[in-house]
């Protein structure tokens, strides 16, 4: 049993694609409406399909009122960390703290050198990713800011404005150098979607993370623990990831929950998405919410 008991939260991935805008902005409010904790939105700028992430975010920002946003996750290594902090900050102070960062190394060098970037591999990126973490984190407290190593040359930036409410990076991360950064120097861990890391797959990261988070004098309980979850909710659904009804959705989270340690939840929705997306914020949501609070309040 490996239930970390941070809050539960749940989410929804939108569509960044320039021609599903509208139904996007649908789903943005409806998400709202329906009580969701976060909408997030993948980070590929070289799609040419696909708007710009964090002016989409920004965008949808203004449309609705009280859900938080989080980019699930966002290419550092086509956006300058300490200016993506600045902007994370910024947009935290606009609308009242709702923003999260999820970040990640780059997971394709090539379409990233595409777009100008440096396109690290192996241990370079991952150590540019680490270091990437500490100068976010130091940008985020506000202050003077200095790093100066053969990735990264940050000479006494004094960052601001200071988020009204804390942002956390949260790592995009699959295989285990990049598991044991998380561990180390993460506020968080984002796992891929669960056709890529299968929940038989789950228990070997989350040791590599709280090992390298022990090692690092850190509480692993303090990392929080993100799982995409692709599917469809209904006994005629699709074939990818979770598909199953109502009930097997609140089962299968649950044990997510209390058994993988995952403390929130973001659907990825296959077929009619606001179908899905009323289904899962009216039916799904409460019930998991319920059931393991329960459970907690056995123990």
């Amino acid at each position: 049993m490996t239930d970390y008991g941070h809050p539960l939260s749940f989410g929804l991935s939108l569509d960044p694609a320039a021609d599903a805008l509208e139904e996007t902005r649908r789903l943005a409010r409806q998400a709202d409406a329906g009580g969701l904790d976060y909408l997030a939105l993948q980070d590929h700028p070289y799609q040419p399909g696909h708007l710009e992430t964090w002016t989409l975010l920004s965008h949808l920002s203004a449309s609705t009122e009280r859900i938080s946003f989080l980019t699930d996750v966002a290419d550092l290594q086509l956006r300058p960390p300490a200016l993506l902090a600045k902007a994370a900050a910024s947009l935290n102070v606009l609308t009242g703290g709702r923003v999260q960062l999820g970040v990640g190394g780059g997971a394709f060098p090539d379409a990233i050198a595409s777009m100008g970037g440096v396109p690290r591999r192996g241990a370079q990126m991952v150590a540019f990713t680490e270091e990437s973490l500490d100068l976010m984190h130091q940008a985020l407290a506000g202050g003077a800011v200095r790093m100066q190593t053969p990735h990264h040359t940050v000479a006494g930036y004094r960052a601001g404005p200071v988020p009204v409410a804390p942002v956390q990076l949260w790592l995009g991360a699959q295989k285990s150098k990049m598991l044991a950064v998380t561990g180390r120097a993460a506020d968080g861990w984002i796992s891929p979607l669960n056709i890529y890391v299968p929940p038989e797959e789950v228990p070997e990261r989350q040791l590599i993370i709280d090992e390298a988070a022990t090692a690092a004098g850190r509480d692993p309980r303090s990392v929080r623990r993100v799982y995409n979850v692709i599917g469809t909710i209904g006994a005629h659904g699709g074939r990818h990831g979770l598909v199953g009804d109502v009930e097997a959705w609140v089962d299968t989270l649950t044990d997510w929950a209390l058994r993988l340690g995952f403390d929130t939840f973001i659907f990825w929705p296959v077929g009619d998405a606001a179908l899905q997306l009323e289904l899962f914020a009216a039916h799904v949501v409460p019930a998991v919410r319920a059931r393991v609070a329960a459970h907690r309040g056995q123990r």
